[in-house]
This record gives structure tokens, sequence and C-alpha cells, in this order.
């Protein structure tokens, strides 16, 4: 990402008193809230607008995309955090998550968030990587390459207006950012590396100031 905006790990302190939630409709909640506490930040599941509100960073875990947009109508979370990542608070989606976030699914007419300036292709790699671990180079982030863990896994196939992929794998984008949006078509949270929750935090932390 451009130096001027990065979320570098040398760049922000966290504040602590941090509150970050994960929305909790469906996917990998309890990995997340696990990682975070890790972090020694406070994790708390988001079902209600209420919880939204409390908040000071949304992770949207994996999942199923089509119905976790079903899901944020149904709990009428769609407005609300639409309003609030606008608005400028952070938001991360991991493989799902990003499809939800993403503004254009190739091949599907399914509603997503349309918060990040991105084309993802859903379950892209197919058979080759239905389930694996790969280890990534991410822009921005120090130390060792990233043990990216692919699940039926989206890419990245076009990103614009401020979206910047931060990754890739087989030469298609798996990490994105966009202010203060991240997207990754990996699972940070099912692995013991904390560097991206690190650097979210360091997202939310910044926007806090």
């Amino acid at each position: 990402m451009p130096a001027a905006k990065s979320a570098k790990t040398t760049e922000h302190a966290v504040k602590p008193g941090l509150r970050v939630g994960v929305l909790a409709l469906q996917g990998d909640v309890e990995e997340h809230l696990a990682a975070l506490a890790a972090c020694k930040a406070e994790g708390v599941r988001v079902k209600t607008v209420e919880e939204l509100e409390t908040i000071d960073g949304l992770i949207i875990p994996g999942g199923e995309s089509t119905t976790i947009a079903n899901l944020l109508e149904r709990f009428k979370l769609q407005k609300p955090l639409l309003e609030r990542a606008k608005a400028g608070m952070p938001v991360w989606g991991t493989c799902m998550g990003m499809i939800v976030m993403a503004e254009k699914v190739a091949g599907s007419k399914q509603p997503t968030l349309g918060l990040l300036h991105i084309e993802v292709k859903r379950n892209a790699f197919g058979r080759q990587i239905e389930s694996t671990e790969e280890p990534l180079e991410i822009e921005g982030l120090d130390g060792k390459p990233f043990p990216g863990v692919f699940i039926r896994a989206p890419w990245i196939e076009s990103a614009w207006g401020g979206a910047h992929i931060l990754s890739f794998l087989e030469g298609k984008g798996v990490m994105v950012w966009q202010r203060n949006l991240l997207g990754t078509s990996f699972h940070p949270e099912l692995t013991d590396d904390l560097r991206i929750h690190k650097y979210f935090l360091q997202m939310v932390s910044a926007a806090k100031q």
C-alpha cells in the first residue's frame, strides 16, 4: 500500500482499549476471537445493531457468502454496517468475508456490500488449492512469509479506485487494502501467526487517533 497511508507494523502503536467485533452470523467466529485475545485486544460477537454501535472495528469471517448477505438483511445489519464503514470504521473480511465486501463477484449477481473496489472469483483456485497452506509475501508485513491457509478460496480478479493488492499467489491477488478496509482470501485465524490480526488492530488504532 502507499507508504503515506500504510498500516505497516512499524508505524503505529496499538492503542489500549480497542473493542473489535466479529460478525457472529456464521463462520470462524471463535477462531478470530481467540486471535484477538492473544493480541491483548477485546473481541466481541456482533449480531445486533446495538452491538455494532459499540465497536471500533469489525471482522467478517469466513463462511458462505450468499448466506451471510441474506443474514445481514435479516438482522438489519447491512445499512448500519455500510454507514459505519463509509464513516471510517475499519472492516476486514477473510475468505467469504472478502467476497461479501467486494463490489463485484465474477459470474454472479449475488448481493454484496460493495465496499472494496475489487472483482473476486469464488472458489477460484479449485481443486489445486481447495485446502492448503502456502507461504505468502505480503507488502508492509515484516518478517518471514505468512502461512496462508486457503480453503476453497476466492482470488481477486481486478482492483481499482484506491484498492491496492498487497499479496499474490500464482499471479492472483489474495490480500487487498483500501483505506479503512482489508480483505484476505485466506484464513489468518486458522494459524498461530498473529501478524495480520495485529496489522488490522493497527488500522483500528489509527482510525481512533
